[in-house]
């Protein structure tokens, strides 16, 4: 079991010289992942088949057949993708039962790939939160310290990489939901540049923001599984038709030349000790590599939170108005209490089904998209993004990656938050700018609070240039050395 602290790449190079085989890489994961459940509620689901599959690929090593990049390496997914013949609940009461008769593009090529989905991991539900807290299946917790959120809404996967209950995972992220939690955790959270990934067999919850990523233990690991997901793809007309770079490849830890650009509107008195700390380490170390450090200005951010609430919530309305009691997923039951008329039937399924932060969403975003309403909030809103991506297109005229803090504390306690939701809404103020404009953004983590708890900074770069922000991203884990150490739960 000393194998359980590898990353994927360590991992593949174990297969690759037969010192491992897959069913024992597997069967260790699958084992330490369901022991530490109980305490840290990381996995909604476990995949009953992941062991058979895992036998599947030692076959085909055996008999020397071509195989996948991923091959044989157990991989968590967030229980908001598809997966065939594996509950996907999206942590809600709504779909609790749902068995989707397929996959999403984002799975179909980690398979394709030799990947094993090796569990669900749980999230806020529907992906609305920053704790992972809102999840019917309970919270997720931190592995660094239970007592504090592993962020959200992708805190499951990401617990499930820092506490070694997967090598690696997938999340989601619409306003920060993968860089967040991988910043709470200490791991390494990529959200691609919009377009770049298949929405395909993603529950939605906000269309023109949601982006699926990898969630690792390393740099390289990210880049491995970002070019096995990523690419065009004929069942989302928004994916983008740019060939996918052998990231993994090129990464590079020199930054001669580079502009590292600092938002002075992302750096306030807001941001704690430890997070300012933690973020000069990472400046002083990209200089060390060779990079210069520019201040640049993006006026538009202070509207980031009121421009990102306004547009998922309005978005999050229209796509959740599938789950009517009719089609497939939760129905109150109506054969005890018969329903009056049609609109009590819709009331009491989504009054049931849904929970309180979901319908909260709802509420505001049917108000924001009502006659009345529309053009003063959700037009507003697309105008002021269409300008707030313009300012970000002139800032990396100036500079080559921005960074930043990804939130401006370390993981905050269990319950803190919950019951504030303008609280809440506020620890995504650095990060959902990077969805409005569809940009790349990641955290990598740089280092650690003084409670102990871990710290990363926020990396982002312009439309399709993940290959940069990836080395800067390399430059500082190289420097950092963080990656041995890991949550001991």
């Amino acid at each position: 079991m000393s194998f359980i602290h590898y990353s994927l790449g360590e991992l593949k190079k174990c297969l690759d010289q037969k010192e491992l085989s897959a069913t024992e890489i597997t069967k260790a994961f699958l084992e330490r992942a369901q022991s530490l459940n109980p305490k840290i509620n990381a996995y909604i689901s476990f995949n009953e088949k992941a062991v058979e599959q895992a036998e599947q690929v030692d076959s085909k090593l055996h008999k020397g057949e071509t195989v996948g990049p991923l091959s044989g390496l157990p991989i968590a997914i967030k229980d908001l993708l598809c997966t065939r013949g594996l509950k996907t609940t999206a942590a809600s009461r709504m779909l609790e039962n749902f068995v989707p008769p397929y996959s999403a593009t984002v799975v179909e090529r980690l398979e394709k790939a030799g990947g094993i989905v090796l569990g669900k991991a749980n999230l806020d539900e529907f992906a609305m939160g920053s704790s992972n807290e809102t999840s019917y299946f309970g919270p997720c917790k931190n592995p660094w310290n239970a007592d504090y959120v592993p962020g959200g809404s992708s805190g499951g996967s990401a617990a499930a990489v820092a506490a070694s209950m997967a090598p690696a995972s997938i999340g989601t992220d619409t306003g920060g939901s993968i860089r967040q939690p991988a910043n709470f955790c200490g791991v390494v959270g990529v959200k691609p540049t919009y377009g770049r990934v298949s929405r395909y067999g993603i529950v939605a919850f906000a269309s023109s923001l949601d982006q699926a990523g990898p969630m690792t233990k390393t740099v390289y690991d990210s880049a491995l599984m970002l070019e096995v997901i990523s690419g065009a793809d004929e069942h989302d007309s928004t994916t983008s038709q740019r060939p996918v770079p052998k990231w993994s490849g090129a990464l590079n830890e020199n930054l001669k030349g580079l502009k590292i650009g600092l938002p002075k509107e992302y750096f306030s008195g807001q941001i704690s000790a430890d997070t300012q700390k933690v973020v000069e380490q990472s400046l002083e170390i990209v200089k060390s590599q060779g990079a210069e450090v520019v201040e640049v200005s993006l006026p538009l951010v202070k509207y980031g939170i009121p421009i990102y609430y306004l547009i998922a919530t309005s978005e999050a309305s229209s796509n959740l108005a599938r789950y009517d009691g009719v089609r497939y997923g939760y129905r109150s039951n109506f054969q005890e209490i018969p329903a009056r008329d049609l609109a009590e039937f819709y009331s009491r399924t989504r009054g049931e089904g849904f929970g309180s932060e979901v319908k909260r969403r709802i509420i505001l975003g049917t108000y924001c998209l009502s006659a009345g309403y529309y053009d003063a909030y959700y037009k507003k809103a697309s105008q002021v993004r269409r300008l707030l991506t313009e300012e970000f297109k002139q800032a990396f005229t100036q500079c080559d990656v921005l960074l930043s803090p990804v939130t401006t504390h370390p993981a905050f306690k269990v319950g803190e938050r919950v019951d504030d939701p303008l609280q809440m809404y506020l620890n995504d103020i650095y990060t959902t700018s990077t969805n409005l404009a569809g940009l790349p953004g990641m955290s990598v983590p740089a280092g650690f609070s003084s409670e102990g708890l871990p710290i990363g900074v926020q990396l982002t770069a312009a439309h399709f240039d993940e290959q940069t922000m990836l080395n800067v991203a390399y430059a500082i884990e190289k420097s950092v050395s963080l990656t041995k150490e890991w949550a001991d739960v």
